[in-house]
């Protein structure tokens, strides 16, 4: 991937539909939609030419939630590391495994390096009904960082299930930031990035990314028109170097969040940041380095 060509690197957008499909039943984003709306389903190629269109680079990925719901992903971790190292120029791909499977979850992990050379990992903790820092999913991040790779971890309120009835059977508690202090402290030399403004826990993401230097923040999942005032200062001084772009596409279009944030308060200097260097430094897009360097 040459990153001098890109634009921005949006690091957080999701693959809702299968290249083996031949039709579409709208039931990948039912989830989604008490929050977002009607939301297209796209497969890896078709994300690859909307964001070759922008001149952009995106992370891809699932998300696997088995041991809550009783299916596995709609679009299987393989099939989108596959696709997409046909557009390596393009897309970066991050495995999603629900660390319910429990030994399984291990060896699933160690095989989506190995062999299909994913690039991070996706974590759902509401969706996938766990907390971050509980010790039965340690061995799974002990894969993660011994391959030196990020992990993605969901937090605060999610779009998934709102609305319906329980909210989906999908506990919030699960995605406070501040569980993931915890992760941080035990596995050093892991990248962590925060996915999302933390809503209602944003002063507790602030804090965990302001104090453990792996940890970053991803701005995905919410039009920047809505970000909180603090999240917005810290963007701009502290954490300038561990803020990341990202839309949640195709929930929120990169059209939509970059034109709201042309508009946010942020210092001229700040936004090449955010938009795309350091991303290039967190995965390592400049050339030979551990990710993670600030």
């Amino acid at each position: 991937m040459d990153a001098s060509r890109l634009t921005a690197i949006d690091v957080h957008t999701h693959v809702l539909a299968s290249v083996t499909e031949k039709e579409r039943s709208g039931s990948g984003s039912d989830a989604l939609a008490g929050t977002f709306g009607t939301i297209p389903e796209l497969t890896v190629p078709e994300l690859a030419d909307y964001y070759r269109e922008r001149s952009m680079a995106a992370i891809v990925f699932t998300v696997d939630s088995v041991t809550r719901t009783g299916r596995g992903p709609r679009v299987s971790n393989e099939e989108i590391a596959e696709q997409a190292t046909e557009y390596a120029d393009t897309l970066i791909p991050f495995a999603s495994v629900d660390p319910g499977r429990g030994a399984e979850a291990v060896r699933i992990a160690r095989r989506l390096i190995d062999e299909h050379h994913v690039r991070g990992f996706k974590f759902h903790p509401s969706d996938q009904g766990f907390f971050p820092n509980d010790p039965a999913a340690y061995p799974l991040y002990e894969v993660i960082a011994e391959a030196g790779l990020p992990a993605l971890f969901h937090s605060g309120q999610t779009g998934v299930g709102s609305g319906q009835r329980g909210g989906g059977g999908i506990r919030l508690k699960y995605s406070n930031p501040m569980h993931l202090d915890d992760v941080a402290v035990d596995f050093p030399d892991m990248p962590i990035i925060i996915a999302h403004p933390s809503v209602p826990w944003q002063d507790e993401a602030l804090a965990v990314a302001g104090h453990k230097p792996q940890v970053y923040i991803d701005l995905s999942g919410w039009s920047p028109t809505y970000f909180p005032p603090q999240l917005v200062a810290q963007a701009n001084s502290l954490l300038r170097k561990k803020v990341l772009f990202g839309s949640d596409f195709p929930a929120l279009s990169p059209d939509r969040w970059l034109a709201d944030f042309a508009k946010l308060d942020i210092k001229e200097e700040v936004r090449p940041l955010i938009l795309k260097e350091n991303a290039v430094r967190l995965f390592g897009l400049d050339g030979p380095g551990k990710p993670g360097e600030v």
